[in-house]
């Protein structure tokens, strides 16, 4: 225990941790069935970041055949994320905030997604004018906005899904 943390935050951190542990097993499970129906290679990684389960579908074989899980876009990928919300909730019967990666793919989108949100940063830096981005997801969204805040400026999300989107606004 940190200095200031009492007995009850410290439970109740273990029991998010367990809680989260407990999601990404359940995610796991599904997904190995799914692979399996599907007769597609791929490991299953699970971790917890950012206060949420993670799981991630790898292959050795290159991801080649995962990529028909990406599909357009991501989305398949989206689609399968959430189902395997469901098959959490209705498991546990709370609400999953889990997040699926296949084959690297959204890590790899997240790298390019931070780096426009940085390049928009910049611009709105230099010409003092908004930037309105190109509807996201909300995945992409919240990429975006995390990397407009660590450049020090600040952003909103406009429109209606699917629409939907970001403004960098001047500090």
């Amino acid at each position: 225990m940190t200095e200031g943390t009492t007995s009850a935050e410290a439970a109740e951190g273990v029991d998010t941790l367990t809680r989260l542990e407990q999601e990404g097993e359940i995610a796991a499970d599904y997904l190995e069935g799914l692979l399996d129906i599907a007769d597609l290679d791929g490991d299953i990684d699970m971790d917890v970041e950012a206060d949420r389960a993670a799981v991630s579908i790898v292959s050795d074989a290159g991801g080649r055949d995962l990529q028909k899980l990406v599909g357009r876009d991501g989305e398949v990928l989206e689609a399968l994320q959430e189902l395997t919300r469901l098959a959490v909730h209705r498991e546990t019967g709370d609400r999953s905030r889990l997040m699926l990666d296949i084959a690297g793919f959204r890590a790899k989108k997240r790298t390019e997604l931070a780096e426009l949100g940085a390049q928009a940063a910049d611009k709105v830096k230099s010409t003092g004018e908004p930037v309105k981005l190109d509807p996201m997801t909300p995945f992409e969204r919240k990429v975006v906005h995390d990397a407009v805040a660590a450049a020090g400026l600040r952003s909103e999300s406009e429109g209606e899904e699917p629409q939907r989107f970001v403004v960098v606004l001047p500090a």
